[in-house]
């Protein structure tokens, strides 16, 4: 398990290099360093968040590659004030990973609401994320969120 304030993992972390790459991806999310986050990604990756469609992807077919996945943190990490990521359990075997967690983020005015979800991702030869799949239902999260 990296080092992160941003995560709490109460699941098995066997070494395993999608495992690690799940995790260098949430704490890049959560430090908000979109740059590094874009870089764990293969030129060509496609990230569907969630998996089908959605008010982030209406037609469900996922962001693909760097300007894709580029305008999908634009249009939906970049305005949540602060993300935690706790996964209670993780599935990982050769460049495979499924996590089991719950995401909490804050807004700006306060507004809170958290997202459980199973997280895929699936690497390619040289170690980087060329596939990222969330399973969530979007009425789910709706319903978890806390006005301050």
């Amino acid at each position: 398990m990296i080092e992160s304030e941003f995560i709490t993992w109460n699941a098995p972390d066997g070494e395993n290099p999608a495992r690690a790459a799940s995790q260098r991806s949430y704490d890049a999310v959560g430090r908000k360093a979109k740059d590094e986050w874009l870089r764990l990604f293969t030129d060509d990756a496609l990230l569907e968040d969630p998996v089908g469609p959605s008010f982030f992807d209406p037609e469900g077919k996922g962001h693909r590659g760097a300007h894709g996945i580029g305008a999908f943190w634009d249009t939906v990490i970049a305005p949540v004030k602060r993300f935690h990521f706790t996964v209670h359990d993780s599935f990982a075997n050769s460049v495979h990973c499924a996590n089991v967690a719950t995401f909490s983020t804050e807004l700006d005015d306060g507004t809170l609401a958290d997202t459980e979800l199973v997280s895929v991702y699936r690497l390619d030869g040289s170690g980087r994320i060329e596939l990222m799949r969330a399973y969530w239902e979007v009425e789910r999260t709706l319903a978890s969120i806390r006005k301050p």
